[in-house]
């Protein structure tokens, strides 16, 4: 699936399970705590952190598809195509950073 059809069956689910779209203040409040189940899963299984027990069980994947599936509705709500933006961002990033890793010392 692409992201413009995975934009659309974002479309879909609402129209068919949800009433509708939260506004964009809301659905920004709710990627932002989804953004904190992630981190508090990469804090505690990948850092420092030491992991709870209540921790252990959270999927990664899942709480990382949440995060998709708000930036898909926000990115319908507000007009953007997000395969066209990523598209161009990742044109942008590989003509732009295209030797600046490989000469960077620190990733070697």
């Amino acid at each position: 699936m692409n992201i413009k059809n995975a934009q659309e069956a974002v479309d879909d689910w609402i129209k068919e399970h949800g009433v509708r779209y939260f506004n964009e203040l809301t659905n920004m409040a709710q990627l932002t705590e989804e953004v904190g189940e992630v981190a508090r899963i990469i804090a505690r299984r990948y850092g420092e952190q030491s992991e709870k027990e209540s921790d252990k069980t959270k999927d990664l994947g899942e709480e990382l598809a949440d995060v998709l599936f708000v930036v898909l509705c926000l990115a319908n709500q507000t007009g953007v195509d997000l395969q066209q933006a990523f598209d161009k961002k990742l044109d942008l990033k590989t003509k732009r950073d295209h030797d600046r890793h490989h000469n960077n010392k620190k990733l070697k």
